[in-house]
């Protein structure tokens, strides 16, 4: 007995496949534009863009900025290692030091002030000599103290008293001279200085130091009366050194004309009254 098998049918066959694949249903048209969307919405924000068209920071942007500015925060407190503390301790160190410095100060003028005051005593007493070390004394506390200058000028001033009840009056006018850098106007020791030149016959320069304490004290009397009686010390003087010049001068001409059996007497000059010039004539 034949069995037939039964032959299917080319709709059955495709019936038989379409059970096997995956059932799919194709989206209607407004469904494409939902899925477009929220596919352009995901790669909008994949992308870095916000809804609103303006550029945001990701995430990773972010935390690189941060890192950044960490950075840039330890660079700053490293262009700053002067905190506040350290600076309040440097300014209370500086005011410290300049305390000290005052305190230093006033304790070198109290010990020259002792010791100017010790060579008073000693100069009162005509010890000039121990009264010099005292001022000096004085002069060296005091050497590097800015405030002192009108406690060195009257020392120097002091000084010069005492080289002047010695006789030296060179060493007087040193002195002075010192304390008059210190104090120009210090009429005292102009006066004495004036005196010392005098007393070496520097007349120019004490008619100059009498000079100057007229400009200073215009009424000064003593001043004045010492000009009117230095000037014709001061002109006799001059006169004394004029001839003494020309009498150097013949003799280094004498000297010279010598060796040819001539000397200056052989030369005579006379002045011309209406002109004033001076001619020379030559006698045998």
């Amino acid at each position: 007995m034949v069995v037939i098998e039964p032959v299917q049918s080319i709709g059955e066959e495709e019936n038989k496949y379409e059970k096997v694949l995956p059932k799919t249903e194709l989206p209607v048209k407004g469904d494409d534009e939902s899925a477009a969307t929220a596919t352009s919405s995901s790669n909008s924000n994949t992308a870095g863009y916000a809804s609103d068209g303006f550029e945001t920071a990701s995430e990773a942007d972010l935390s690189d900025d941060d890192a950044v500015e960490k950075e840039e925060g330890k660079k700053g407190n490293k262009e700053d290692p002067v905190g506040p503390t350290e600076r309040d301790d440097n300014a209370e160190q500086q005011q410290q030091v300049e305390l000290n410095q005052e305190q230093i100060n006033e304790k070198a003028l109290a010990e020259a002030n002792d010791a100017k005051l010790e060579g008073n005593t000693l100069f009162k007493d005509g010890i000039y000599e121990e009264a010099l070390l005292k001022y000096d004394i004085a002069l060296q506390a005091v050497s590097s103290v800015p405030s002192s200058v009108e406690l060195r000028s009257v020392c120097h001033a002091n000084r010069a008293a005492c080289y002047s009840k010695l006789g030296k009056f060179e060493d007087t006018i040193k002195e002075c001279t010192k304390a008059l850098e210190l104090n120009p106007n210090y009429i005292k020791v102009l006066l004495r200085r004036a005196e010392a030149h005098e007393k070496l016959e520097h007349f120019e320069e004490a008619i100059a130091d009498m000079t100057k304490v007229l400009e200073v004290e215009p009424l000064n009397d003593q001043a004045r009366r010492n000009i009117v009686r230095l000037k014709p010390l001061a002109d006799e003087k001059r006169e004394k050194m004029k001839e003494e010049m020309i009498g150097k001068l013949k003799e280094m001409g004498n000297s010279v004309l010598g060796r040819f059996g001539m000397s200056i007497d052989n030369f005579k000059a006379v002045k011309d009254p209406n002109t004033g010039s001076y001619s020379i004539s030559f006698q045998q």
